[in-house]
């Protein structure tokens, strides 16, 4: 195998999947894709307590996938890459693929 692959899997798996293993860290996402927002807005929109927000947070800004930028008393949060959404509208594509394979395979059955 090759040993530069294996390492960006490995980096890979380490950094992006992590930070995405929540699916409230997805949603956070998608929502500083439509535009940077500090904690309050995103709480507000995402139906999420103020605590949970901020720990979901600093995984993102962690693995570099948020930025932070203080303005006074408030932070606002921005997507880091837009690659990082790109990637998972990718994967939301293929999955509703498999969806749909699998849902097909079940109709395709006998009764």
């Amino acid at each position: 195998m090759n040993s530069t692959l294996e390492l960006e899997v490995t980096q890979l798996h380490a950094e992006i999947c992590a930070g995405l293993a929540d699916p409230s860290r997805i949603l956070i996402l998608y929502e500083l894709a439509q535009s940077p927002r500090n904690v309050t807005e995103l709480c507000n929109s995402l139906g999420m307590s103020q605590p949970l927000v901020s720990r979901h947070l600093k995984v993102l800004r962690e693995r570099g996938m948020v930025n932070a930028e203080r303005n006074g008393t408030t932070i606002t949060y921005s997507l880091a890459n837009a690659k990082i959404i790109e990637a998972l509208d990718l994967l939301r594509a293929a999955m509703r693929e498999i969806v749909a394979k699998r849902a097909a395979l079940v109709q395709a059955m006998p009764d």
